[in-house]
């Protein structure tokens, strides 16, 4: 694993919601092993601030001011920097909102809406635009993060979970168009960190249901560590997940740490998907332990 991730030196890596939370704390990771790291967000403050803490460690970034629901303000970005547009090895989607909290009946659907703009397709936009350059040169990885509801329902988050479900299928489909350009396509759901989306949960009290008791206790307990989910993101942008691709990976729960060997058959199989189990999915699995 180490010998992997000293390959990462002078990648260069895009990181959209670089501005805090998850997105912060991946590019800080990525940058500390080598990488080069576009740091994408709304608030150039925030920003500033991450890119401050990368470059005084001896690290190399470099802060986009966007929103990746603007279409406008994404093409004048990528037109303005070459290295965007066809410099990208790795392109982490870790943007997000999870507004509108509670029963569907009462959302304000223009929030609704813009939770897929950014959610589903800021990743869309983001990812359209890296990957002419991935293309050409033959190689790339590409991970967007899930999240609670895109393999179960969510009450009281409809947008949130129905955003997630369509990203992970999006990762799926990209998955198989892009196999043939050696590019690699993953989701990982990185259980329950600590973040401002805990502090919008418990702001939303009863309107979050069951959820906001959890969120009360998780505030407590302390959550998933954010090492573990930056570990996972390493692992899959490195070379050694290989050409693992397609799959949605739960950074507490899965045995990842575990797949150096095996990718060829993790990628034969429908295991880590969010494909239904039914008897068609289900056959190959039986006659192989039969």
């Amino acid at each position: 694993m180490e010998t992997s991730i000293s390959q990462l030196v002078n990648n260069t890596i895009l990181i959209t919601g670089a501005s805090r939370g998850i997105g912060a704390a991946v590019a800080e990771t990525l940058a500390a092993v080598g990488a080069k790291v576009f740091l994408l967000a709304r608030d150039a403050s925030k920003l500033a601030g991450v890119a401050s803490r990368i470059n005084s460690r001896g690290g190399w970034s470099e802060t986009v001011v966007a929103d990746v629901a603007n279409p406008g303000t994404l093409k004048a970005v990528f037109e303005e920097n070459h290295q965007l547009s066809t410099g990208i090895d790795v392109l982490v989607n870790a943007a997000g909102v999870q507004s509108p909290i509670g029963p569907f009946p009462e959302n304000c659907l223009a929030a609704w809406e813009r939770n897929l703009q950014v959610n589903l397709m800021g990743a869309v936009r983001i990812i359209h635009s890296v990957l002419p350059g991935m293309m050409a040169k033959g190689r790339g990885k590409i991970i967007n993060f899930s999240g609670g509801g895109a393999t179960a329902p969510r009450p009281n988050f409809s947008a949130y979970a129905t955003s997630k479900a369509a990203l992970v299928r999006l990762t799926e489909t990209l998955s198989e168009e892009l196999k043939p350009y050696n590019i690699q396509v993953n989701a990982v759901a990185p259980g329950a960190v600590n973040t401002q989306m805990l502090d919008e949960i418990i702001e939303a009290g009863e309107k979050a249901g069951f959820e906001y008791k959890q969120g009360l206790e998780r505030r407590q307990s302390g959550g998933t560590p954010m090492e573990l989910v930056c570990a996972l993101v390493l692992f899959l942008v490195s070379p050694a997940s290989g050409s693992l691709t397609g799959k949605l990976i739960s950074a507490p729960h899965d045995p990842w740490r575990e797949w150096v060997g095996k990718i060829e058959g993790l990628n034969a199989s429908p295991m880590f998907t969010i494909r239904r189990m039914d008897p068609f999915t289900i056959k190959p699995l039986v006659e192989e332990l039969d």
